[in-house]
């Protein structure tokens, strides 16, 4: 008899399951199919905001976990001014026609294109040359946030520590070629309608190029200057 029981049980549970399973995707594709216009403008969103920033990006919107009613008139905004627009983030979403509902939403934002590393390590105080680089492609959105992706801002600048061949390049590993040094001296010219006039003096600090620089021409007279190349600055003011 138990026998018996257990399998007619087991055969209503089988008549059962598909039904259920049914039952789930039917409100599966129907909450897809309400929040389908919602997914795609923050797709079209994520899109506009990160297109400039590598060759190709996919974008995945997670669907809410919430039964919530339609979002119509979507307007997909960041929340927060300056956050990460790659990786994990967070879209918040004016719903209605002036916008009297706002919802927040979870994305995934993968961005892919070129970055820089070393062909070799490379020792502290060095100068970064091209020829001392290689470009690689790869997930940009899973790389440090300081990881630096132009050459333009990484030839000619000065290894602050030592650089592994292979490794990404980040902004606190690099500091500008100084083109003025402390106690240096330099030129310092002041020009205006009809008249130029240029000093010798001495640096007070370093600088790069368009740093602000004292400059001491005497005892009692300092100028500042901004750095225009080598051992020459630009009189800005007294």
């Amino acid at each position: 008899m138990q026998q018996l029981i257990a399998t007619n049980l087991d055969q209503l549970l089988d008549r059962f399951r598909p039904a259920t399973l049914f039952f789930f995707t039917f409100l599966s594709l129907s909450a897809h199919a309400n929040d389908a216009n919602l997914i795609s403008s923050i797709q079209a969103f994520l899109y506009e905001q990160t297109q400039d920033l590598g060759d190709e990006v996919h974008i995945e919107v997670f669907p809410p976990a919430a039964q919530l009613p339609p979002c119509t008139h979507p307007q997909p905004f960041l929340p927060r001014a300056g956050q990460p627009k790659w990786g994990r983030v967070t879209i918040a979403v004016r719903c209605g026609k002036n916008g009297e509902q706002v919802r927040y939403m979870q994305a995934s934002v993968q961005v892919f294109g070129n970055y820089l590393v070393p062909i070799q390590d490379i020792q502290a105080g060095t100068i970064i040359h091209a020829q001392m680089l290689n470009v690689q492609y790869g997930d940009l959105s899973a790389l440090p946030k300081q990881t630096i992706l132009n050459s333009e801002d990484v030839i000619g600048q000065l290894a602050r520590r030592p650089l592994q061949a292979g490794q990404v390049i980040q902004q606190h590993q690099l500091r500008e070629m100084p083109l003025v040094e402390r106690g240096q001296q330099v030129t310092i010219e002041a020009a205006g309608r009809g008249f130029r006039i240029t000093r010798e003096g001495t640096a007070m600090e370093a600088g790069a190029m368009g740093a602000q620089v004292r400059v001491k021409i005497s005892r009692r007279d300092i100028l500042v200057g901004t750095v225009v190349g080598q051992g020459r600055l630009v009189v800005n003011e007294q």
